[in-house]
């Protein structure tokens, strides 16, 4: 299933819909600031595993970010930030950033690196966000880039494209334009540590 929805004027209809979908257990591709994305409700584990896959990756060595609406919806599931790392998301987000951060017990297990970390988003993308604000809870996602990707950037910003990849193996697409083929910048912030990881798209001077 393709849904088209506009950036400057989401269709809330559409976006309620795609939500209840991702409640009842769904796996969406959706636009955010930087790559498209595999996202589930962290609520449904098989979901969770069936994206690992899509990934091409074992459901044991599978990195995911939670995808916020905001940093105050994240923190119900990090432990206390230290000041400068409260600074810095703060000052970031919503951003084209991934910061990864110390897990509290709210965050199922399965979704934690080996080192009880997750991976924080919050995108500035509308269509992304409306989203997750009607889903009512963090998504769990992963950028639509796979381990062996060697296609044309268009299989990865253009979402009819996109569907024609995954649109038997996900239950909707939300066609929100063509998206960016940069990924987030990768900040490593877990024990209170600010390290570069990754640099995307997203510009920072540590």
């Amino acid at each position: 299933m393709l849904i088209k929805i506009y950036n400057d004027n989401p269709n809330y209809k559409d976006i309620n819909r795609i939500a209840d979908m991702l409640n009842n257990g769904a796996i969406a591709i959706i636009p955010t600031d930087t790559l498209y994305a595999f996202v589930c409700s962290m609520n449904f584990k098989k979901s969770v595993e069936t994206i690992a896959r899509l990934k091409g990756l074992s459901i044991k060595k599978a990195k995911y970010s939670m995808l916020c609406s905001s940093l105050s919806q994240a923190s119900e599931y990090l432990r206390p930030l230290d000041r400068p790392v409260f600074q810095l998301l703060k000052g970031c987000l919503p951003g084209p950033y991934t910061f990864i951060m110390d897990a509290n017990n709210e965050l199922p297990r399965n979704l934690l690196n080996p080192n009880k970390t997750i991976g924080v988003r919050v995108p500035s993308n509308p269509i992304c966000n409306a989203i997750i604000e009607a889903v009512g809870s963090p998504l769990i996602g992963t950028s639509v880039r796979t381990l062996d990707d060697d296609r044309e950037t268009e299989y990865l910003t253009d979402p009819e494209l996109i569907h024609d990849l995954f649109g038997k193996q996900v239950d909707v697409v939300v066609d929100g334009g063509i998206g960016e083929d940069i990924p987030s910048t990768v900040v490593d912030c877990s024990e209170g540590r600010m390290e570069m990881v990754r640099q995307g798209k997203g510009e920072l001077n540590l």
